[in-house]
């Protein structure tokens, strides 16, 4: 015969308060990983435009890139990308052993990175743009 064991209330959502840096830092790369998924997937449909001529892709890229919410989405797309390199150095870094004892502090740092990356990015990206 087997024992019970009592797991607790499996729908315990409030849990996400206690998260450490080192958890967001996973979720969060975990997250920007599947979007950089998704964009691939989409880029390629993009790109596959440029298979019935060169006139047909620039259309297409023109005509999304007179889309302001296309501009918004590159935004965004700036932003996963940057912080999922910055994490990626980070989590190297420390499996090389370097800067173990300051995890939290070097995930904090890539935060602020990406913020201002992105940030100093934005005119770039919505020059020319009409809403």
């Amino acid at each position: 015969m087997s024992q019970s064991y009592n797991r607790g209330l499996i729908e315990d959502f409030g849990r996400w308060k206690e998260f450490s840096a080192g958890m967001w830092a996973w979720i969060f790369h975990k997250f920007t990983g599947w979007m950089l998924i998704g964009y691939l997937f989409t880029h390629i449909a993009v790109l596959s435009s440029a298979v019935t001529g060169p006139e047909a892709y620039t259309n297409t890229i023109q005509g999304l890139e007179s889309l302001f919410i296309i501009r918004v989405l590159e935004v965004g797309l700036l932003a996963v990308a940057v912080f999922h390199i910055l994490n990626g150095l980070r989590l190297l870094m420390v499996d090389l052993g370097v800067g173990l004892d300051a995890q939290d502090k070097s995930f904090y740092a890539s935060l602020v990175l990406t913020a201002i990356i992105t940030i100093a990015s934005v005119p770039t990206f919505m020059d020319g743009v009409t809403i």
